[in-house]
């Protein structure tokens, strides 16, 4: 696991093949919160296997009241699986003590704002021309880290917690019943240190996660309110120094992607909870160690609480190998995949004809995503689920294809049914799709229509 939690980074190159050379051992089904030795952001004293290490290393001892203090109410908390108010503080100071090239945050200025408005503004006509999709954006807004870390927590929430809920029913479940009464406090601190060692490493990676997006999409999922194109001035202007393109075609590449996924998400209103809902599926299915967990219990010393750190980086986390875990699984990574696919396609069709840089942006971007960029190890980390960089070329290929096929309508006319999108199989052998014939869901819902109307209307009759 890298130092850095996520191991974000841009890549200087990619392989040829993207699902070969990439880094192994970074998150996975063994190990899906990342959790291992290395430094904490900014330098904080002890590693990320002792969250607890950046309290209280290094104290001078006049601060060990403060300390004791934050470990009480780190103790005391009663909520859900997750100390979502820990994760907030240590993202904001993660924030707050900049990224490792010494860039330190800073407030939009009124420039910035409506830089970022314009970009948006002038994507949103440009996609106008390339999909049948309308704009789904009421607002653009430009954000700086603390602000992205703010309007993001909520999503980072409903994917976390399905996950971090295993750990802690895990917890609860380890003595036998009777004794669990008697155990009560000792059940009690257990939940509490897991909820605050999950925001810890939540927390820690959402910081730094900060400091490498560019907009409210990287991850292929809306992670911010629902109607908005965000983008963050000061993290394109470090994403785009090095690439030798004027940074207002950077900013307004980046703009068409966010609006693209503002369009998707906005105008099929089933995507949404098709994603996270397969996210919670994928968490349903993983199996928690207990045995590692009573081994813990049995030796538990209140003075040592990395001790419960050291059982979740030590495997607690095993995917279930079960028809149902492989098929949430396989749903979870195809229409990520359309997602992105879809982006990509459109947003080359729209910045081609415009932008001298639309192909080296395309290409940068999805070697972002190749070796390492935020939506494949976002979630690795989280889940053990490593996005295939192939499925997103693939996807983009196919999109393409059924645009040339079939037209625009043609093509975002699939998003209207999760039955009428490609499948894996599909992405294996697109040309098969793109000249199958499709079934039209709209005629069978009329026809769906026309029949309960009948149905009601002769049992009013029947009534009369």
């Amino acid at each position: 696991m890298s130092d850095t939690p996520f191991g974000f980074g841009l890549p200087p190159e990619e392989p040829e093949d993207g699902d070969k050379g990439k880094k192994g051992g970074q998150g996975g089904p063994g190990n899906p919160f990342g959790f291992g030795p290395g430094g904490l952001p900014g330098g904080l004293p002890g590693g990320a296997d002792n969250p607890f290490a950046a309290m209280f290393g290094s104290m001078n001892p006049n601060d060990l009241g403060a300390a004791f203090q934050q470990l009480g109410q780190m103790l005391s908390y009663e909520g859900g699986p997750v100390n979502w108010d820990m994760a907030k503080d240590i993202a904001r100071q993660t924030v707050a003590q900049g990224t490792s090239d010494g860039v330190k945050d800073a407030s939009v200025g009124i420039a910035e704002k409506s830089a970022v408005e314009e970009a948006v503004r002038l994507a949103d006509l440009w996609l106008d021309g390339v999909t049948s999709l309308p704009s789904g954006a009421n607002a653009a807004v430009a954000w700086s880290r603390a602000e992205w870390v703010e309007a993001t927590l909520p999503v980072w929430k409903e994917l976390v917690d399905p996950v971090a809920e295993r750990v802690g029913a895990a917890m609860g479940g380890v003595l036998p019943e009777e004794m669990q009464a008697m155990a009560g406090p000792l059940l009690g601190m257990m939940r509490s240190m897991g909820g605050a060692m999950f925001g810890q490493q939540i927390g820690q990676a959402v910081g730094t996660l900060a400091g490498e997006v560019v907009g409210s999409t990287d991850i292929g999922l809306p992670l911010g309110p629902a109607g908005r194109a965000a983008l963050l001035p000061l993290n394109i202007e470090s994403f785009g120094k090095d690439l030798g393109v004027p940074s207002d075609e950077v900013r307004l590449y980046l703009a068409l992607r966010e609006a693209a996924h503002a369009r998707l998400f906005a105008h099929v209103p089933w995507l949404r909870s098709h994603l996270f809902g397969a996210v919670e599926g994928y968490a349903r299915g993983i199996k928690v160690d207990t045995s590692k967990l009573e081994d813990v219990v049995g030796q538990l010393d209140p003075s040592n609480p990395e001790q419960l750190q050291e059982a979740l980086q030590g495997g607690m986390f095993q995917p279930q190998d079960t028809p149902e875990q492989k098929a949430a699984l396989a749903r979870l990574e195809t229409a990520l995949a359309l997602v992105e696919g879809w982006v990509d396609a459109v947003v080359h069709e729209a910045a081609k004809p415009r932008l001298t840089s639309a192909d080296a942006m395309r290409e940068t971007m999805r070697r972002r995503r190749a070796s390492g960029g935020p939506a494949e190890q976002t979630f690795a980390t989280l889940i053990g689920l490593e996005l295939r960089p192939r499925r997103l070329r693939d996807a983009s290929r196919l999109w393409a294809s059924l645009t040339d096929a079939r037209g625009v309508d043609g093509r975002d006319g699939l998003w209207e049914h999760p039955d009428m999108l490609p499948t894996a199989s599909d992405l294996d052998d697109p040309d098969g799709f793109v000249h199958r014939e499709q079934l039209d869901f709209s005629e069978i819902d009329k026809m769906l229509g026309e029949a309960a109307e009948k149905r009601d209307q002769g049992e009013g009759d029947e009534q009369k």
